[in-house]
């Protein structure tokens, strides 16, 4: 019997699904040679004077947005900046924020967890970095007279799409690195963000400057970050 291309549910159509089929031996290299694609991921402060293509962050942004949500209400806006005027206010406005946060707001185990990092209040990689990226999450929709629409799962879903996002960063042979100054609702007001948008993450786009040193710094085992039950 012939499988329907396409069937009904509660009214909706939905579509047959297409099955990537692997071998036993197939799915197990492909998710080794992934892992190790991601293992060599590393956060980047330092960003190369070459220009990405706006196609390829057009590109970046789709792939996110393939990223499931909450009653399939992809409850995200991706903001992308490569105006130099604009990046110059970004950076003036998140080190106002950082400069307050680490001389009053941070406790001295944070700043002290944060020294193999090399981190500090200055972030030159706002206007150093071709593209900045700053994804706002929908905490309700607007309908067309402005009436509050729900959106479900909005942390979940945005968290979601921005781990999916830099992923494609670093597939693409960029790098990026997670700001999130705190608080960002400076980014709203400069970007011009409607009343039902908050700032979640800002992520600078680029290559990275040569050379470019990393903290040395390994990631957890596998038995220190899961439980098997079999």
């Amino acid at each position: 019997m012939a499988t329907e291309s396409h069937i009904s549910v509660n009214g909706h159509t939905h579509v047959l699904y297409k099955e990537n089929a692997l071998s036993q031996e197939e799915l197990i290299k492909q998710s080794e040679d992934f892992y190790k694609l991601l293992d060599e991921r590393r956060s980047v402060r330092e960003y190369a004077d070459i220009p990405v293509p706006k196609e390829v962050i057009e590109t970046l942004i789709k792939t996110a947005s393939t990223a499931p949500s909450g009653a399939h209400k992809q409850p995200w806006t991706f903001c992308a900046v490569s105006n130099s005027v604009l990046k110059t206010k970004i950076r003036a406005a998140a080190e106002a924020e950082e400069k307050e946060s680490y001389e009053s707001r941070m406790s001295e185990r944070w700043k002290k967890d944060l020294e193999p990092m090399g981190t500090n209040m200055y972030k030159p990689f706002l206007e150093d970095a071709p593209w900045l990226i700053i994804i706002f999450k929908k905490v309700h929709d607007l309908d067309a007279d402005g009436k509050k629409v729900n959106n479900y799962y909005v942390n979940e879903s945005v968290g979601i799409a921005a781990g999916m996002l830099i992923t494609a960063i670093h597939n693409a042979g960029l790098v990026t690195l997670t700001h999130t100054p705190s608080p960002m609702n400076f980014l709203a007001k400069l970007l011009g963000r409607p009343s039902n948008e908050r700032a979640f993450l800002l992520l600078p786009v680029g290559y990275p400057k040569a050379p470019t040193y990393v903290p040395d710094i390994e990631r957890k085992p596998l038995n220190e970050v899961s439980e098997f039950y079999e």
